[in-house]
């Protein structure tokens, strides 16, 4: 998507984020949709469009196209290498990662996808996300994120010097409408926001997080979370650095691995790793 509106920077911040009742939303289960055929791995998903839905199926090697109405998926195109992470740079284009050091660009059109260009990176990828019509991009080391154009140029690095042990596995990653970016890393169980140059904004923690994977932006301050080991979704408000549990295992949540929300229909999926379902929830 398109982000404009980028924040001022403020300056760098660790905090430990209370645990508190969430009052602001109201979450309605909707039937899961299963993926067709079995063999699924699910890694990523994001939004193309209200009733469509792209998943990476690393076991399939593959990204799918699914109609969520229909639970059938009408395309898909196979890959070298297991997709991971995932994030769309426009309303028509999503940018893979593949292998370690490889993003392949898909295009989606009239309900078809199809292979685009493909990048080689600095490092080994552990997530991306999009910002600016750039890739903002995590590695397993140093430089640990980096911002980079369409045509893979590097725009900004978060550490040149090696020097910085902020990070330890940054697995996913999510922009907000404003173009801030949040990092979950499932190694040292917080979340990070940087601002559109990568400058260090403030770095959450809680009890609630527990490996830390997908993570998506509803709004500017609502930041969903899967918390892998405890089994639930996650809710981080930064404004009030306060952190909320929206769903557990009672609500059928277990080893959360991905997660995405569409604006237009309010709606949160969530896929668990090893899985061939997607489990829908809408939000008021």
């Amino acid at each position: 998507m398109h982000i404009t509106g980028f924040p001022p920077p403020t300056p760098a911040s660790t905090s430990s984020a209370a645990c508190t009742d969430l009052t602001q939303a109201r979450l309605k289960r909707q039937p899961d949709i299963q993926l067709p055929g079995g063999m699924c791995e699910i890694e990523d998903l994001a939004v193309v469009s209200p009733d469509m839905l792209l998943v990476a199926n690393s076991r399939k090697l593959c990204v799918q196209l699914l109609d969520c109405l229909k639970g059938e998926v009408v395309s898909e195109v196979h890959l070298q290498e297991w997709p991971y992470s995932m994030s769309l740079t426009d309303k028509n284009t999503a940018a893979v990662r593949v292998g370690g050091g490889q993003i392949q660009m898909i295009k989606v059109k009239d309900k078809t996808l199809t292979k685009g260009r493909e990048l080689t990176v600095s490092g080994n990828i552990c997530g991306l996300t999009s910002s600016r019509n750039s890739l903002v991009v995590a590695y397993n080391s140093q430089p640990w994120l980096e911002v980079v154009s369409i045509d893979g140029k590097v725009l900004h690095q978060f550490d040149k010097s090696g020097t910085s042990q902020h990070f330890n596995y940054p697995a996913s990653m999510c922009t907000t409408p404003r173009g801030s970016v949040f990092i979950s890393d499932h190694g040292t169980h917080t979340i990070t926001k940087v601002d559109a140059q990568l400058n260090l904004l403030q770095t959450f923690t809680s009890p609630l997080l527990q490996t830390p994977y997908g993570i998506t932006a509803v709004t500017e301050d609502r930041i969903l979370v899967c918390s892998n080991c405890n089994h639930s979704l996650v809710l981080l408000q930064p404004s009030t650095n306060t952190m909320s549990t929206l769903l557990g295992k009672d609500d059928g949540i277990e080893d959360p691995f991905s997660v995405t929300y569409c604006p237009d229909q309010k709606k949160i999926f969530i896929a668990s790793y090893h899985t061939d379902t997607i489990k829908v929830y809408h939000m008021s």
